[in-house]
């Protein structure tokens, strides 16, 4: 009676050679092959809260298909302002030294990080305007851009609960369905109370700090229909 064959493996290794008759040579080497070396960790220039990419590609956010453009909003805050003399008026307020530079500053994160808007909507408080006049003086990209001042940006930010909505009816009225980055200047408490409301998420905004925001339609009407409150994608916080 004949003894039964070996069983054969279920499954072979990817990396086996297949079976031989013949005898097997052994390739040897007087030379030690190198230590692995790990490739060295992707240092990263800006410091935000969030992990914000700089403008490498990314998949189309909240489920849209791939082709469907993406819509970048920026909330920034004014820069330090300083407190004024007594006659001087909430509305007239310059900024401080370390407003000018940290405007300075937020202006070349955002231009590293390719961040820069086609469109700028803007209060036209003092301290707004000469942040953005600071932005604009160092980045060529940010005087290109066409700029609106709002005046209702600033006593909008004052009120409970509206910052949201009218910044998204803003928006809709003054851009057009070609421009993909919008920036949006002005105050707190409605400007880190728009962000949160936009993003889902609890953002705090001191001052000269914007948050990255972005949803993806084919128009801004669409991308704010789309995400909805809570819907909209925070890249991070951009601060000085």
């Amino acid at each position: 009676m004949r003894a039964p064959a070996p069983p054969v493996p279920a499954l072979l290794s990817r990396c086996s050679s297949p079976p031989s008759s013949a005898p097997r040579r052994l390739l040897t080497s007087s030379r030690t092959p190198p230590a692995f070396r790990p490739p060295p960790p992707i240092a990263r220039s800006v410091s935000v809260s969030v992990d914000a990419p700089a403008a490498a590609p990314e998949p189309a956010v909240l489920g849209a298909p791939s082709s469907m453009p993406r819509r970048r909003l920026i909330l920034l805050r004014h820069g330090e302002s300083t407190a004024g003399g007594r006659s001087t008026r909430d509305h007239d307020r310059p900024l401080s030294k370390a407003g000018r530079a940290d405007a300075i500053s937020v202006s070349n994160k955002l231009q590293q990080m390719g961040w820069i808007p086609e469109l700028i909507l803007c209060s036209d408080a003092m301290r707004t305007k000469e942040t953005l006049k600071i932005l604009q003086e160092h980045v060529q990209g940010l005087s290109e851009a066409v700029v609106h001042f709002i005046p209702s940006f600033y006593s909008i930010a004052a009120m409970d609960g509206q910052t949201a909505e009218h910044l998204q009816k803003a928006i809709c009225e003054y851009s057009s369905d070609e421009i993909l980055t919008v920036m949006c200047m002005g105050h707190n408490k409605g400007w880190e109370e728009a962000a949160s409301m936009f993003s889902g998420d609890s953002v705090a905004l001191e001052t000269c700090n914007a948050a990255l925001l972005e949803a993806a339609g084919k128009s801004w009407v669409e991308a704010f229909s789309v995400a909805g409150l809570g819907g909209w994608k925070l890249h991070g916080i951009v601060k000085p």
